[in-house]
This record gives structure tokens, C-alpha cells and sequence, in this order.
């Protein structure tokens, strides 16, 4: 398949079967990942593979988060614990800062970013489907998904990857795009 096809046809999975990724798959998107631009080659990313009873302890950290932050909606936060329930392979992605240097650190964010999508690139063509979370139960502004991978302080948490064996009830509908002429200004 050509790059341009697998980007046209690349959606958020978020929904799978209880088969469990293989090793050896995580470690082939993750060799994908680390072969993203980087400024100055600083390969600023680190992943954290949470699988087994690490996630029923990321359950208990995202329960926490998630009944604080909607303490009257018991049915948000029920419904957004459901990815982390059946979800077999959730991948915390950071990026490395550069302490006194925000430039740096930005760019190190940005390299980060390209090195999610490459992820997502390699888990379609792997078969699997893939989510990337930041807000919710990615956990990416909070602190306690920071303390929970057990991040370095020189860390930044910018992703958290939901990925497994898609079910059949994903809805894979067009996926909506203003076409590239309407946000492009030619100089």
C-alpha cells in the first residue's frame, strides 16, 4: 500500500478484541517510532508498554483522575474507563526536556509527535487499531500518569497509546478532512 493510501485510511481504533498484541509487534511499531525526524538526533522519546496487571493498576490511577474531575457523572466516568478495561496494550510515550532550553524542549515534543504517528503508520499495516489519548483517561496533563510510568523528572508524558486487535464494531465511516487548498496560503 502506498503512504498516501495508509494516511487516508488511518482511524482512531478504539475498540478491540481481548486477543493480546505479541511482543514482537510492539517491538516492530516501536522500532518504526524511533526512526522519526529529530532536532540535533537527541531521539528525545521513551515508551512505557503497559500490559497485565499494569493496567489494572493504570485503572485505579485513571479511576482516581476521572471521579475527581466529574465527581457528579458517574456515567462519563464509567464509560471513559471502558478503553482502559478492554484494552489489551496501552503504550505512555514521553519526550525528553532540555532543562533551560524551551526551544529544545519544544522540538523534542514535536519529534515525539512524529514518532506517534509513526506508531499509528506501523500498527495499521500490522493489523492493529490504535488511539492516541492526551486528554481523559490519557492521563497527559496529570501527574499521576507521570508518577505511575515512574517518568524522570527530564520527562514530559505527550502520549498515551490505546492498541490492540480491532473489533468488529469499530465505526470506520469517512473520515472528515478539509481538503488541503482550503488551509494552504501560497507566498
Amino acid at each position: 500500500m502506498s503512504i498516501f493510501t495508509a494516511l487516508e485510511k488511518r482511524r482512531a481504533i478504539r475498540n478491540y478484541t481481548d486477543q493480546p498484541v505479541e511482543r514482537e509487534k510492539i517491538e516492530q511499531i516501536l522500532a518504526a517510532a524511533v526512526q522519526a525526524p529529530n532536532d540535533k538526533n537527541r531521539e528525545p522519546w521513551r515508551f512505557y508498554v503497559v500490559q497485565g496487571d499494569a493496567l489494572k493498576r493504570y485503572e485505579q490511577v485513571a479511576t482516581a483522575y476521572l471521579e475527581e474531575r466529574f465527581p457528579t457523572k458517574p456515567h462519563l466516568v464509567e464509560s471513559s474507563l471502558k478503553v482502559i478495561k478492554t484494552t489489551p496494550t496501552v503504550i505512555v510515550v514521553t519526550s525528553a526536556i532540555v532543562e533551560g532550553d524551551e526551544g529544545a524542549t519544544k522540538d523534542n515534543v514535536f519529534a515525539v509527535c512524529a514518532a506517534i504517528q509513526s506508531m499509528w503508520l506501523a500498527a495499521d499495516e500490522l493489523g492493529l487499531g490504535f488511539v492516541w489519548r492526551t486528554r481523559g483517561v490519557g492521563l497527559v496533563h496529570d501527574v499521576r500518569m507521570h508518577q505511575f510510568i515512574n517518568a524522570g523528572e527530564d520527562e514530559q508524558v505527550v502520549g498515551t497509546i490505546f492498541m490492540g486487535y480491532p473489533a468488529e464494531d469499530n465505526k470506520l465511516g469517512d473520515k472528515k478532512r478539509t481538503p488541503a487548498e482550503e488551509k494552504t496560503v501560497w507566498l
